[in-house]
């Protein structure tokens, strides 16, 4: 019998099941519990979001838990599990000192690995693969405290600039790189960022969820019935961190007869930013995920005007895919990540080319060939693509791969 096949997996990440947003952390568990036996580890709750945050309806799910007023342990599906841990872990992120950072580290270490081992002996866990998902810190001593497993470390995001990361963040995660079994990334330029520390990393690409896409009949939202054409749009969270404020205000400066249309959340980096004062620039605020489909339908060109910076630029942008899985033409930053999609988005660096690239995009003549193309290949990107490369990865022999 083939061992992958009774492999159950415990999966410890950095998005709470309960996140508000999509998670690639999610969908995986989700995947892999078709045919495997999963344990989602939520985010266990730390002293300061205690403290700060005792309002937030996730914080207030986490001490029902710890005062035993909720099961820890939740079967959500067949074959998976999600657990919160009824603990609180010691906020430590401010600290200077590695020495007492790497201890206190332990300790959280320790804390968390003592409850999950209790839980996979409760659900009669064995030949287990521990998953961690980006989470460097908290998943960092986790092979000491929890013997006789396979660890995995998946990299979504390049999150050792943030500030929150960057004291102790670069290096807890090039050991945790350098630790485990193998890595897997889901883009070509942080698998080569990893296999500086482990030649065992992998890209397994990026999966997504596009069931929303799926061809039925269009409605136009009614806070775009109004707006003007040409529309030029984004859908998605509105950071400032990675999406450049100056190029969308110098497309919009430029070409006052198009409407730019925004559509999610704002951070308030945009939130303060003159993009508000500018006439054809249009915030329509949080979209229902069963509607995204409906404006990006309605776009008459679809951007992603990212960001470079060392968080972002190993990114995976997920909404490229959802803007081909319309067909519609699309204008994308130029990154590593992006190459792959060279023959099916217009791509370029500086905002003269967005707006070169727009133009173009706009001068396009009905073509269903192109249309069916860009879908096909959105679609193309799926979860059980993706997580079937992560098990081959797994699962291999890797003294063989590498030699390939």
């Amino acid at each position: 019998m083939d061992s992958s096949l009774s492999t159950d997996f415990v999966i410890i990440g950095l998005q709470p099941w309960d996140i508000e947003i999509g998670s690639n952390c999610k969908n995986i568990a989700l995947e892999l519990s078709k045919s495997h036996r999963v344990l989602y580890v939520n985010r266990a709750l730390d002293r300061f979001s205690w403290i700060r945050h005792f309002r937030d309806r996730k914080v207030k799910n986490r001490l029902q838990v710890i005062r035993g007023k909720k099961d820890a342990l939740e079967l959500v599906s067949e074959n998976l599990w999600v657990y919160s841990p009824p603990i609180v872990l010691e906020s430590i992120g401010w600290i200077g000192s590695r020495r007492l950072f790497d201890f206190m580290s332990r300790v959280n270490g320790n804390r968390l690995a003592s409850v999950v081992s209790n839980t996979m002996k409760r659900l009669s866990f064995n030949n287990v693969t521990i998953l961690i998902d980006n989470d460097f810190l908290r998943g960092r001593y986790f092979k000491d405290y929890i013997t006789k497993v396979k660890t995995v470390y998946y990299i979504r995001d390049y999150l050792t600039e943030q500030s929150y990361f960057k004291k102790h963040g670069a290096r807890y995660e090039q050991k945790i790189i350098q630790e485990v079994d193998v890595v897997l990334a889901n883009s070509s330029y942080l698998a080569s960022y990893a296999s500086r520390y482990n030649k065992k990393s992998f890209d397994v690409g990026q999966g997504c969820d596009l069931s929303d896409f799926i061809e039925r009949k269009r409605l136009i939202p009614k806070n775009l019935e109004n707006i003007k054409r040409p529309i030029i749009g984004y859908v998605g969270a509105l950071l400032s961190s990675r999406l450049d404020i100056s190029v969308i205000r110098y497309i919009a400066e430029r070409n006052s007869d198009w409407s730019i249309v925004l559509v999610g959340p704002e951070d308030e980096g945009f939130q303060k930013s003159d993009l508000h004062s500018l006439p054809n620039i249009h915030f329509l605020g949080i979209a229902p995920k069963e509607q995204v489909p409906d404006y990006i339908a309605n776009f008459d060109v679809c951007i992603n005007p990212q960001a470079i910076n060392p968080s972002t630029i190993g990114n995976y942008p997920r909404k490229i895919d959802e803007y081909l899985a319309t067909g519609k033409p699309v204008v994308a930053t130029a990154t590593e990540t992006m190459n792959m999609f060279k023959e099916y988005v217009y791509l370029g660096k500086s905002a003269e080319d967005y707006i070169a690239n727009i133009k173009k995009a706009l001068q396009e003549k009905e073509n269903d060939r192109q249309v069916e193309k860009r879908i096909k290949l959105a679609f193309s990107h799926t979860w059980q693509d993706s997580v079937e490369k992560m098990k081959k990865y797994m699962f291999s022999d890797f003294n063989k791969m590498i030699e390939v």
